[in-house]
């Protein structure tokens, strides 16, 4: 069987997670998208040895962020790390707040096209000049679907679906049908989403936030700075600290930003979760 613990950032999946693996002596396979990279951290709240408690974990330091690795490859390699440690334990736990890697693997991706790099090439040089905005209203232009349904915040999503309509001339959405998912064949899948009543994740997040400058998130963004046109950079915790270095605004208000974006991050992950029925839902204290 594969547990999967889903939730919105801060929520404390991670805690949760490493107590039931060693309730189950069973791995952990971790589904965040940003966590793959070896360089991002303290801004991705990656888990600390001292978290994971000796639980391994997979796919947590798997990636260097100068590689691309997308949902779909993430899915087929995840795939062949499940039917490995399926052999050895009865339960595994699948955990991420990144929406779209957990459905990868639980429910599959439609196929998509392959996109020319030129298009993309000149997606990303408009996204620079032009700004997250100007994309967005082309997505609502050419595609209502596909600008309702997806993160709007999120510059890698808005990229994706206007680089595979201008490839193909046919909207984003179409691609994606309304069928529910096929069982996945390799194992039976109970999902769980975590939630908290929306103060007390606030405060938590606040909190992490906290920490995560306390840890050292400015020195960990000086150094990427070499990357910050990367898709996993183009995100809370790393845009904010990244226009505080540029000069666009003083340190108070980019704790502030820092903590007002997460905050709605966790929003925005708490309604994608809410979209698939098959979740069950518990509230932690």
């Amino acid at each position: 069987m594969l547990l999967t613990i889903a939730g919105p950032t801060a929520v404390g999946k991670t805690a949760l997670c490493v107590q039931l693996a060693q309730h189950f002596n069973t791995e952990i396979v971790s589904a965040d998208s940003r966590q793959f990279f070896r360089e991002l951290s303290i801004g991705t709240a990656k888990p600390t040895p001292d978290e994971m408690q000796g639980v391994p974990h997979h796919f947590i330091d798997s990636h260097s962020i100068s590689e691309d690795y997308s949902a779909g490859r993430f899915a087929t390699d995840c795939q062949a790390v499940l039917i490995e440690l399926f052999q050895k334990h009865p339960l595994v736990i699948l955990t991420g707040g990144s929406g779209l890697y957990v459905q990868a693997v639980t429910d599959g991706l439609d196929e998509l096209p392959t996109v020319p790099p030129e298009i993309r090439a000149q997606l990303h040089a408009e996204l620079a000049a032009h700004g997250l905005p100007y994309l967005v209203a082309e997505l609502a232009e050419t595609d209502p679907v596909a600008h309702a349904r997806i993160d709007q915040q999120n510059p890698q999503r808005v990229v994706r679906a206007l680089e595979i309509t201008r490839a193909t001339g046919r909207p984003f959405s179409s691609f994606h049908t309304q069928s529910p998912p096929v069982e996945n064949p390799l194992f039976r899948n109970v999902k769980v989403a975590l939630t908290r009543e929306r103060e007390a994740l606030y405060q938590r997040i606040n909190l992490r936030v906290e920490h995560m400058l306390a840890a050292g998130l400015l020195d960990e963004v000086r150094g990427l700075l070499p990357y910050r046109h990367h898709h996993a950079l183009q995100t809370v915790g790393y845009q904010e600290i990244f226009g505080y270095h540029d000069g666009e605004y003083d340190w108070a208000e980019a704790v502030r930003l820092l903590q007002r974006n997460t905050r709605r991050y966790a929003k925005r992950q708490l309604t994608w979760l809410r979209r698939d029925p098959a979740y069950q839902w518990v509230e932690l204290k």
